[in-house]
C-alpha cells in the first residue's frame, strides 16, 4: 500500500515479525531484540526515486509507520547488549547497574513535577516518553535477577574493523553471546542493505553488488554474482558452526535457535520475487526437523511461512502482512 503527493511517496507496510516476538518476550530478557548491518545506516533523503533510504537500511519496523534504525558499530552493538562499563566482567556490570538506578530514580522525580505543571496535550507526549523510561526499568530489573549470571569475558570493541571479514566476524560473535547469556532472543541481521555499493575483490569479484545484481544474464556478471551468494552463504555457514559448539541446556545454541535466511529477490535483474529461496536453520527447540528441500506449489506468499514459524515459536497470529494464511504444516513439519 502506498500513499503520497505529487513529489513524495510513502510505503504502508506492517509490523515486521521480530518486533511481533520482541514485543512477546521483552518480558523475559533485558534487550527487546537488536537490529544490526553491516553497513552505516541512512535514514535520511531518497535512495530510490523518491522513497526516503529508511527503506533500504532496515528490514525492523516497529508499526507500518516506524522503521527501527540497524547499528552498525559493533561498539554500539556491544553497549547495547551489556552496558558500556567496558567488558562483559560482573563488577563492572554491577557498578553501571547502580549508576543508571541512581540516574533512573532522578529521572522519575523530574517526571512527576513536570507532568504537574503541563496542560493535556503535553501530558500525552511526556507519557509517550514515560514508556521509555518504563522499558530502561523494566531491563534494570531483570538485571538484577541476572546479576549472577557468568558471561564470557569479552572487552568492548572500539569500532569497527576496516575489513569486511573481521567486521562480520565481531558482530556474529555479538549475536552469539547475546544468545549464549539471554539477554535476547531475537535478532534481525542485515549483511548487506538493498543497493550495495559493496565489492568483493577478494573472492575476484571488483563490481558493485547492487550493480551487478543488474547482470541483463550477462554469463560473466551472473557468474559473478553467484561468487557472491556463495561467499555469503559460507560466512553464514561458518556462523552456524559456532551456534552448534556452543554448549546451551541438553543440546547446543543452533539446537534452540530458529533462523531464517534469505532475501526478498529471486531474480534480481527482473526484481522477481517469485520462487525466492529460503533457509530454515537450527533446531527450533526440537520443533524444526532439518535435512529436507521443499518446494511449494501454487506460489504461497512468503508470508505464510512467517505465519507458520510464529506459531511454532509459541506467538500465533492470523496473518502477517499479505500473507493467506500458514503453510502446510505437514510440510513444515518435515523441515
Amino acid at each position: 500500500m502506498t500513499r503520497g503527493g505529487r513529489n513524495e511517496i510513502e510505503i504502508i507496510g506492517d509490523v515486521s515479525m521480530d518486533q511481533l516476538l520482541a514485543r512477546h518476550f521483552a518480558r523475559e530478557t533485558q534487550v527487546a531484540s537488536l537490529e544490526v548491518a553491516m553497513d552505516r545506516p541512512n535514514n535520511a533523503g531518497a535512495c530510490t526515486g523518491n522513497l526516503s533510504c529508511v527503506y533500504t537500511h532496515t528490514i525492523s519496523w516497529r508499526s507500518p509507520t516506524q522503521p527501527l534504525p540497524m547499528e552498525w558499530n559493533p561498539r554500539a552493538v556491544f553497549e547495547t547488549i551489556f552496558g558500556d562499563s567496558g567488558s562483559t566482567e560482573r563488577s563492572a556490570r554491577e557498578a553501571r547497574l547502580r549508576q543508571h538506578k541512581s540516574l533512573l530514580d532522578a529521572v522519575n522525580g523530574k517526571l512527576a513535577d513536570l507532568k504537574r505543571e503541563l496542560g493535556p496535550t503535553d501530558q500525552l507526549k511526556l507519557d509517550e516518553y514515560t514508556e521509555s523510561v518504563r522499558d530502561v526499568e523494566r531491563r534494570i530489573r531483570r538485571a538484577e535477577e541476572q546479576s549472577d549470571l557468568e558471561l564470557p569475558e569479552i572487552r568492548q570493541p572500539q569500532g569497527a574493523p576496516a575489513r569486511f571479514e573481521d567486521h562480520l566476524e565481531l558482530m556474529l560473535d555479538l549475536q552469539l553471546l547475546a544468545f549464549q547469556s539471554d539477554l535476547t532472543r531475537v535478532i534481525t541481521f542485515m549483511i548487506g542493505k538493498e543497493q550495495s555499493a559493496r565489492a568483493y575483490p577478494q573472492i575476484g569479484v571488483p563490481e558493485a553488488h547492487h550493480p551487478l545484481s543488474h547482470h541483463n544474464n550477462v554469463p560473466e556478471l551472473v557468474a559473478h554474482m553467484s561468487k557472491i551468494n556463495r561467499y555469503h552463504v559460507s560466512l553464514f555457514a561458518s556462523y552456524v558452526e559456532k551456534l552448534r559448539a556452543t554448549p546451551d541446556g541438553d543440546g547446543n545454541l543452533l539446537d534452540h535457535t530458529t533462523i531464517l535466511y534469505g532475501s526478498g529477490l529471486s531474480n534480481s535483474t527482473r526484481h522477481s520475487g517469485d520462487n525466492v529461496p529460503l533457509l530454515l536453520v537450527g533446531g527450533g527447540a526440537g520443533r524444526l526437523p532439518s535435512g529436507r528441500h521443499i518446494r511449494y506449489g501454487n506460489e504461497p506468499s512468503q508470508a505464510n511461512l512467517l505465519v507458520t514459524l510464529m506459531d511454532k515459536l509459541d506467538v500465533p497470529v492470523d496473518r502477517m502482512g499479505g500473507s493467506t494464511g500458514p503453510l502446510p504444516l505437514d510440510s513444515l513439519a518435515d523441515l
